[in-house]
């Protein structure tokens, strides 16, 4: 899916969701979701996709801490 593309679903996703509705319609297609969760992780899940395609990915860091308990 084109970046432009996923960022205009993005848009009616959320405008849908802030709207109290649960049904988008898109491309002439209509999707009705069961919940306000699984509206949210559509939401998500596309967020993710666009940050990937984009390049601006998350970026996670892990370390280790230890201390002597002094």
């Amino acid at each position: 899916m084109e970046l432009d593309r996923m960022r205009t679903l993005l848009t009616a996703l959320q405008e849908a969701r802030y709207a109290g509705v649960r049904s988008v319609s898109y491309d002439g297609r209509t999707i009705t979701y069961g919940s306000d969760i699984e509206l949210a992780t559509a939401i998500a899940d596309l967020e993710g996709r666009i940050a990937v395609a984009s390049g601006t990915g998350r970026r996670r860091r892990w370390g280790t801490i230890a201390t002597k308990g002094l």
